[in-house]
């Protein structure tokens, strides 16, 4: 009988919306009823732990910091409460833990320890945009941050649309919210007019923004982004 406890991957917001409207109510329930948790930045998950009205005193959750920058961190105190049979939740800052997130050497590790992980619903920016994009979901590439460097940039954009064009690929990627006016620019000088550009901004939220159409659109039809959460979609 295996009495070891569960790691638990739980969603969060993307923006500033009620928790109600995003996620499913089996997702905060079971949010609500964990003490223990890894997380991306302490002060914001007891924010939104508190904000889901949890089952125990804020002060009493047991938090491991998750640092994106250290694949080898040591997270013994936490697998050896999953050992002991408590369950670990694993929770995003935003969207889907270990999508576009950090987070995927737990779950692996979780793997090596046959320990049971149980991903809960919850927004994924990504999904969400390629659902509401119009590009092709059966065959898409996420590649995260492209090079800052501007030669670099366009060479990187001209690749993904050669690789869209041959492919039949849908190519994604984001931008520091600051740049992102500048990289729609970067990508009508770098791609060809009849490439189409999806720029999918602030999912989920009152002001989300979802708009597809050809290069040629775009640079006749400006759109402000600017430090806007946001996800940029390239097909060709």
């Amino acid at each position: 009988m295996n009495t070891k406890g569960k790691l638990l991957l739980f969603p969060t917001l993307l923006g500033e919306n009620h928790f109600a409207e995003v996620l499913p109510a089996k997702t905060i329930e079971n949010i609500r009823a964990t003490k223990y948790f890894v997380v991306e930045n302490e002060r914001t998950a007891r924010r939104f732990i508190s904000s889901l009205k949890s089952n125990f005193p804020i002060p009493e959750l047991k938090l491991w910091l998750l640092d994106k920058h250290d694949e080898h961190a040591d997270f013994s105190e936490a697998f050896s409460v999953l050992e002991s049979g408590e369950n670990v939740g694993l929770l995003s800052e935003a969207g889907c833990p270990a999508i576009a997130d950090p987070g995927n050497n737990i779950v692996a590790t979780a793997h090596q320890k046959n320990i049971q992980v149980v991903p809960f619903v919850g927004p994924s920016s990504i999904l969400l945009a390629l659902m509401a994009s119009g590009f092709n979901g059966q065959n898409f590439h996420f590649h995260g941050y492209l090079p800052k460097d501007k030669a670099a940039l366009h060479a990187k954009l001209k690749s993904i649309e050669n690789d869209s064009k041959k492919n039949k690929t849908a190519q994604l990627f984001i931008e520091t919210p600051y740049r992102n006016n500048q990289m729609v620019e970067e990508i009508i000088s770098a791609c060809l007019p009849q490439t189409l550009l999806c720029v999918a901004a602030d999912i989920t939220t009152e002001t989300e923004e979802i708009f597809t159409a050809s290069l040629a659109h775009w640079k006749k039809n400006k759109r402000d982004f600017h430090k806007r959460p946001a996800l940029f979609l390239l097909q060709a």
